[in-house]
């Protein structure tokens, strides 16, 4: 799960898809969201809460009232950018 919105704004909720160091993948139902956008995201890794503010790369509806959102990371907490590169990095075989 994952919470958003425009910064200064009350946030919507949306389920996070897929997630790096360098942005975010979510679902969001009902709202509209322009390219170049910047966000507010709060969403947990682990059992931390993280809390980033990015850029929407993209957008692409998946019917009338569920977009799918890139959003770039412009602001996040280093220690963040650290626990998703421990959760998403495939460990060397």
């Amino acid at each position: 799960m994952v919470s958003f919105a425009p910064v200064d704004t009350r946030d919507l909720l949306g389920v996070s898809r897929d997630m790096s160091a360098g942005g975010i993948r979510f679902e969001a139902v009902g709202c509209e969201i322009d390219l170049d956008e910047i966000l507010r995201v709060t969403f947990s890794v682990g059992a931390q809460t993280v809390v980033a503010i990015g850029r929407v790369v993209w957008s692409t509806e998946i019917d009338p009232l569920t977009l799918d959102v890139g959003l770039e990371f412009v602001e996040i907490d280093p220690e963040a950018v650290d626990m998703l590169d421990e959760v998403t990095t495939p460990e060397a075989g």
